[in-house]
């Protein structure tokens, strides 16, 4: 009875990981989803932008309350776009670069994109003081490479290859 029931238990254990895993992937669905129905309505209003000023354009009239209108609602829902986009890395379990909105690994400390310090989100991740990156030591052997490269250039100058091509073409 001892090993049928231990294979209950892992039976039952794996059906609770499935399933907690089939939930996260239907949450980011529905926020995938929200972005997508956000992105549409950004779209729109930006089209009712173009629209306002045109007329005002045709008519000869000023409609800048309009405008100043349809400004407030795009960045309304840019705002809502964000805040999804943040939830929806929380549930990646990814930081989003604030400055070119790439996703990074959660003990990122740097964008893998633009190389921008990522925020305190990554700082308040603990972490041990030998990994304190996130990148378990990658960055300082990125690092060495990127000082031997100014180097690598002067140990062959490029006019010694055109030469020995001219010679091979006579």
């Amino acid at each position: 009875m001892g090993l049928f029931e231990d294979v209950m238990i892992n039976a039952k254990n794996a059906a609770s990981v499935v399933g907690e895993k089939a939930g996260q992937l239907v949450d980011i669905s529905k926020l995938r989803i929200n972005a997508a129905d956000l992105n549409n309505e950004i779209g729109k209003r930006f089209e009712a932008l173009g629209r306002v000023v045109y007329d005002s354009h045709k008519t000869g009239s000023t409609s800048d309350e309009l405008v100043d209108e349809c400004v407030d609602a795009i960045d309304e829902l840019y705002e809502q776009l964000d805040a999804v986009n943040e939830q929806l890395a929380a549930k990646r379990s990814h930081i989003t670069c604030k400055e070119c909105g790439q996703e990074n690994p959660v003990g990122a400390a740097f964008c893998i994109k633009c190389g921008a310090k990522l925020q305190s989100e990554a700082a308040e991740a603990p972490q041990n003081t030998a990994d304190s990156c996130g990148c378990s030591g990658a960055q300082s052997s990125t690092e060495k490479p990127a000082e031997q490269n100014p180097a690598a250039p002067e140990e062959k100058p490029a006019e010694e290859k055109p030469a020995e091509d001219n010679e091979h073409q006579d």
